[in-house]
């Protein structure tokens, strides 16, 4: 054969292996933190259902550590073949991007993001037994004393949700006391080492539905059918508090089209599935009411950085 021919030859050799996939092993559905919460939650949900539809095993392969970091950028310099996928989250894609100084990866060039999965609002909670009943009795008493809330982190979304509101509330004594994830941070809350903690309503669901917990308000644009006592901060005044954490299904950059083609699809069918709707139902983690897939995907990433980078830097967070 020419060396021509070759060259000619191997566009279809990519086609073929491409159209094939996946045959040759398990494909590693990578969740950057830790097991049990929100993003391995999903990514556990997610696989069996990508096993089924691919007719190939699907692992969730946790790789924590560096706010997520870590397992984002194995990603990134993972070879793109379609066998190493990620669990994307905006805690690293934007918000991470927001108030790092530097990333080990482009949050876009570095990726092939091909569709959102779920989104996750953040609630403000108190205890049950908390003076503090309403928002407007929260921000209240942070006007003249200090308040703490906990979250998940410096740079995290609760961390950024936070000093919004403590900047349009005009609530100077609004402490942020940041942990190493939302576990700790419930810990003191029940404690009563701080007064409230913001943080993704999915793992607080079933405390908020026995009433341990009380939420001063969530960031969806209209209540929660499921939670319908919750008002929404944009109701109680704050309407620029409204944002979800969401998460996504992305890989390397360079994702052979073929791969993409057939993933894209997957994703609405198997969201879809009723088994599914009624965990994304349990958790109040949905999928968006619209597909937002490929470009429109990656233009979300792209608007939410640009975003959520100005309020880092107006209110001067850094997780560095």
């Amino acid at each position: 054969m020419s060396a021509a021919a070759g060259l000619l030859g191997t566009p279809a050799i990519v086609r073929a292996q491409s159209a094939a996939w996946p045959t040759r092993g398990s494909v590693r559905l990578v969740a950057q933190f830790p097991p049990g919460g929100l993003v391995d939650t999903i990514a556990r949900l997610m696989a069996p259902s990508l096993s089924q539809a691919l007719g190939q095993t699907v692992l969730v392969e946790n790789r924590a550590g560096a706010g997520g970091v870590i397992g984002t950028d194995y990603v990134a310099k993972a070879p793109a073949d379609g066998y190493t996928l990620l669990v994307s989250h905006a805690s690293v894609h934007v918000f991470s991007t927001a108030t790092l100084p530097s990333l080990p990866f482009d949050p876009v060039g570095d990726f092939t993001h091909m569709g959102l999965l779920v989104e996750a609002p953040n609630v403000l909670l108190v205890k049950a037994d908390s003076p503090y009943r309403t928002l407007q009795q929260y921000v209240t008493a942070a006007k003249s004393r200090p308040v703490r809330y906990g979250s998940s982190g410096i740079g995290s979304a609760p961390h950024l949700l936070g000093a919004m509101l403590t900047g349009e509330a005009d609530a100077p004594n609004l402490d942020h006391v940041p942990y190493r994830g939302s576990a700790p941070a419930l810990q003191d809350l029940m404690a009563g080492q701080i007064e409230s903690m913001i943080d993704p309503v999915t793992t607080n669901v079933a405390m908020l539905k026995d009433g341990t917990l009380r939420c001063l308000g969530i960031s969806t644009a209209q209540r929660l059918p499921a939670l319908p006592d919750i008002p929404t901060f944009a109701e109680l005044g704050y309407p620029r508090l409204t944002s979800a954490q969401w998460l996504g299904l992305s890989g390397p950059k360079n994702l052979p089209q073929p791969i993409v083609d057939r993933l894209s699809a997957l994703i609405p069918q198997i969201l879809a599935r009723p088994e599914l709707a009624v965990r994304f139902e349990d958790l109040q983690t949905k999928p968006p009411a619209q597909p937002v897939m490929g470009t429109a995907f990656t233009d979300r990433i792209k608007a939410e950085i640009s975003e959520w980078t100005a309020v880092a830097r107006r209110y001067n967070i850094t997780a560095a």
